[in-house]
C-alpha cells in the first residue's frame, strides 16, 4: 500500500521554492512486479502527486532496463550533474529501489549527497522524505533490497543456465546475419537480408585474406555495419563514430573488431555457445571464461557456414599476432625498424574520413622532427610490398633453384666482404695479444723468483692480465665461430630456396610464416627540395640477411 503524504501549513507555502525532478527505473528484475512497476505507470504517479503538492516538474529522469546495482546509469548521472549545478533541490521516486539497490551507493546519495547540495529526497511508498523525520527505516529498506535483488540476481542467473543448456538464444540482439523467432524469442532464424553478407566475410577469410582486407571490401561494397541494421529495425538507436562524422557513408564503415568477432563466433556453424563471461553480483562480469568452459549445444538452427570451413578460419586467425591497445593486430611487431635512428616503427590509426593504419618513426613520435622523420608507411602498402616479393622470390626458387641459390650466395658474399676481412684483421690481433700476454705472465713469473717484484704484487698484476686473457680468448672464439658461419652461405642460400618455394601460392601474411622468411624490414626516407617524400624499404630475408629494395615515393 503506497503511504501518502499530506501536506499543510508550512509545506503549503514553500511548494513554489521547489524546482522537482521525478526519476523512474526499470530492469528486468522487475518484470515480477507487473505492469505496476512499468516505466510509464511510475512517471504518471509520480507526476500526479507532484500536482497535488502544487510543486513544478523541472525534468524526469528514466534509466530503462539498468539494474539498481549499477550507479553508472546514463540519467542517474545527468540527474546528479544537475544538482551539482542547482538546477535541483527535490528528486521523487516510487520508492528506494528506484534510486538503486545498492545500499552502500544508494545511502550515501539520500545521507551525503543529497543534504549537502541541499535537496530533499521522497521515496513514496516507502514513506521516506528527508525533510521529515521519518527516516530512520531507510538504511534497513536498503539492505533489504540489495538483498532482494541479490536473490533475484541468483534466479536470474539460474534461469539463463538453465536456457544455456537447452541450447536456447538469450541475448538481446540476435547475431549478424540470424533474426529472432516471433514465435520463440529463444531461438534464431536466418536473416535473408544480412546472411549473403555473413557468407561473404566467411567466404573472403577462407580464400586467405584477414579482418582488414574483409574491412575494405565491404566497405568498397557499400554492405552497411550491424549498428545500422539494428537501428534501421528499431533494435537500438545508436550511431557508430563514422555514421556521426559522415551521415551518408559512415555506415558502411566497419569495424575490425566487428568481423573479426563474427569470424570467431560458433553460432554461424548451427551452434549456441553460451556462459562466456564470469559474473559477480555487485561487479558484473570480472573476466571472459576459456572457450572449453562455455555451455555449448549444437544443431540449434541453421548454420551460416560448415563446421569444417569454420575450424579452418579459426586456425588462420590463432596464427596471427596478439593485438594491440588498439584491439587491431600488427603483423610486422618485431620486424620493421627506421633505417636511420634504428627504432622500431609503431603503427596507429589515422582520423581521416576514411581511417588507415600506418607505421611511423617511434623516434618521430616521441621528438619529432628535430629528431628524425616520419617515414610515414601505409599498412596496406607494406603488405602488398612483402607479399609480392615472397611470392616472386618463391616463383624464382621453383624456377631454377640452383641459378637463385648461386645468386643469393654471390650478393651475400659481395655484401659481407668487408666484414668478414675486418673480422679476420680483428682475430689476428687479438691473437697477437694473448700471445703477448702470454709471455708477460712468463716475465712477471721470472721477476717475483728473482726478487724483483713482491709476490703480492705478482697476484696483483697476474690477475689483471689472466683476466685480459679470459676476456679476449673469449672474444676470439666468438669470433671465429661467426667466420666458420660465413663459409655456410651456400648452405643457407639452398635451405633458404627449399624454405620459400612453398610459398609460390600464397595469398596472406601471417606472423609465423612473417618470422621464418624475414630477419628484419628497414624503412628509409628521403625528402626532395619539392618536399616529395620517398620511402624505400629493405627486406632482409632470414637465414642470411639478403636485401630486396623497394622504392616508395610519397
Amino acid at each position: 500500500m503506497m503511504n501518502t503524504f499530506e501536506y499543510a501549513g508550512m509545506d503549503t507555502l514553500l511548494a513554489g521554492s521547489f524546482r522537482a525532478t521525478i526519476f523512474c527505473r526499470l530492469s528486468k528484475d522487475d518484470d515480477l512486479d507487473g505492469t505496476s512497476a512499468s516505466i510509464e505507470n511510475q512517471r504518471d504517479m509520480l507526476e500526479k502527486f507532484c500536482e497535488k503538492q502544487g510543486w513544478e516538474v523541472m525534468a524526469v529522469y528514466q534509466d530503462d532496463g539498468f539494474t539498481g546495482l549499477n550507479m553508472e546509469r546514463p540519467d542517474l548521472k545527468r540527474m546528479l550533474k544537475a544538482i551539482e549545478r542547482k538546477q535541483i533541490n527535490l528528486v521523487i521516486t516510487k520508492d528506494l529501489s528506484r534510486l538503486g539497490r545498492n545500499y552502500l551507493q544508494t545511502g550515501q546519495l539520500i545521507e551525503d549527497f543529497f543534504p549537502r547540495n541541499g535537496v530533499r529526497y521522497i521515496a513514496m511508498n516507502d514513506g521516506i522524505d528527508t525533510m521529515r523525520d521519518n527516516n530512520d527505516i531507510a538504511p534497513f529498506k536498503n539492505i533489504l533490497n540489495e538483498m532482494y535483488s541479490k536473490d533475484i540476481s541468483k534466479k536470474v542467473h539460474s534461469s539463463y543456465v538453465l536456457k544455456a543448456q537447452k541450447g536456447q538464444f538469450t541475448g538481446c540482439l540476435a547475431p549478424f546475419g540470424y533474426k529472432k523467432d516471433p514465435e520463440d524469442r529463444n531461438r534464431l532464424l536466418v536473416d535473408e537480408e544480412t546472411a549473403p553478407v555473413v557468407r561473404q566475410i566467411f567466404g573472403y577469410a577462407l580464400d586467405g585474406h584477414g579482418p582488414n582486407y574483409i574491412r575494405r571490401r565491404l566497405e568498397e561494397g557499400k554492405h552497411p555495419c550491424p549498428t545500422w541494421w539494428n537501428r534501421k529495425r528499431g533494435h537500438r538507436n545508436i550511431r557508430t563514430k563514422w555514421e556521426k562524422k559522415d551521415p551518408e557513408n559512415g555506415r558502411y564503415v566497419w569495424d575490425f573488431s566487428v568481423i573479426k568477432e563474427i569470424l570467431m563466433n560458433p553460432v554461424y556453424t548451427g551452434a549456441i555457445a553460451s556462459q562466456k563471461t564470469e559474473y559477480r553480483f555487485k561487479i558484473g562480469t570480472i573476466r571472459d571464461k576459456k572457450p572449453e568452459d562455455w555451455i555449448v549445444v549444437e544443431g540449434t538452427h541453421e548454420p551460416l557456414v560448415d563446421k569444417k570451413s569454420f575450424a579452418i578460419v579459426q586456425e588462420k586467425l590463432k596464427s596471427r599476432q596478439r593485438p594491440g591497445k588498439s584491439g587491431e593486430i600488427n603483423l610486422f611487431a618485431g620486424l620493421i625498424k627506421c633505417g636511420e635512428c634504428g627504432k622500431a616503427l609503431t603503427i596507429r590509426t589515422t582520423h581521416e574520413k576514411f581511417p588507415k593504419r600506418i607505421f611511423s618513426c617511434k623516434t618521430y613520435n616521441a621528438y619529432g622532427k628535430q629528431h628524425c622523420t616520419q617515414h610515414r608507411v601505409e599498412f596496406d602498402t607494406l603488405y602488398a610490398l612483402v607479399l609480392n616479393k615472397i611470392r616472386e622470390c618463391a616463383a624464382a626458387a621453383l624456377t631454377d633453384s640452383e641459378a637463385v641459390a648461386d645468386q643469393l650466395t654471390n650478393t651475400c658474399e659481395a655484401q659481407q666482404k668487408g666484414q668478414r676481412e675486418a673480422m679476420e684483421r680483428t682475430l689476428a690481433k687479438d691473437g697477437e695479444r694473448i700471445d703477448v700476454l702470454e709471455k708477460m705472465v712468463l716475465r712477471l713469473y721470472e721477476d717475483m723468483v728473482a726478487g724483483r717484484i713482491t709476490e703480492e704484487n705478482f697476484n696483483l698484476l697476474l690477475e689483471k692480465t689472466q683476466k685480459e686473457q679470459a676476456e679476449l680468448k673469449a672474444k676470439v672464439e666468438e669470433g671465429r665461430k661467426r667466420l666458420a658461419d660465413e663459409i655456410r652461405l651456400a648452405v643457407d642460400a639452398r635451405q633458404w630456396v627449399e624454405s620459400i618455394q612453398e610459398y609460390r601460392d600464397i595469398t596472406e601474411l601471417d606472423a609465423p610464416t612473417l618470422n621464418r622468411l624475414i630477419k628484419e624490414i628497414v624503412v628509409h626516407e628521403t625528402i626532395d627540395s619539392d618536399k616529395t617524400r620517398h620511402i624505400s624499404i629493405e627486406i632482409h630475408f632470414n637465414l642470411k640477411p639478403i636485401p630486396e629494395v623497394e622504392q616508395v615515393t610519397g
